[in-house]
């Protein structure tokens, strides 16, 4: 198992649209139980392919609360969601490995149905996904797609971060130059 570097805000790899993934190779496995250890250890609850530089469509997630629950956690290969037909749209406070100290409201459906491709490579669809986990699912998601939490939120929002995400901006791309 190994720690894996999370990309920041400003990292063009974030804004790239991700490629299915085709096979699930030995690689792969220990790639998404790489990202699991480096979520755990950050800590979050969610991460993407893309926010540790790898342009394929994974995301792990475990949304239980470490120390008063079990571990639940999630690889998914080429996930996709749709909200369920009665779902209704909700805000909920949203922050994000790549974009540290900064949480937003972002709206977003209160249940979901998600299709993957487990670990295994077998086919996996779940349904009624709210709380915290459908919001993980939509959120790790858009990654695949090249979007942040932050391009969803209110103009009132994005106008009081402005200069902490331009400055978190500034700062990658330095790190950026300096590799």
């Amino acid at each position: 198992m190994a720690l894996l570097e999370i990309k920041t805000y400003g990292d063009p790899v974030l804004r790239k649209k991700c490629e299915p993934v085709t096979e699930i190779t030995p690689e792969l496995r220990q790639l998404a139980k790489d990202m699991l250890e480096t979520m755990y250890d950050a800590p979050g609850c969610g991460l993407a392919a893309p926010q540790i530089g790898k342009n394929i469509r994974l995301v792990v997630i475990d949304t239980a609360v470490p120390g008063e629950e079990e571990p639940r956690p999630y690889i998914m290969f080429n996930p996709e969601w749709e909200a369920e037909p009665d779902a209704k749209p909700v805000p909920y406070d949203e922050g994000c490995l790549s974009v540290p100290d900064i949480f937003c409201n972002v709206i977003r459906p209160d249940k979901v149905c998600v299709r993957f491709f487990d670990i295994n490579g077998e086919p996996q669809e779940l349904h009624d996904c709210d709380g915290l986990f459908g919001r993980c699912i939509q959120h790790e998601t858009d990654h695949l797609n090249g979007d942040l939490f932050v391009d969803k939120i209110s103009t009132a929002d994005r106008t009081m971060n402005q200069s902490k995400l331009r400055k978190m901006a500034k700062e990658t791309q330095a790190k950026l130059k300096k590799h």
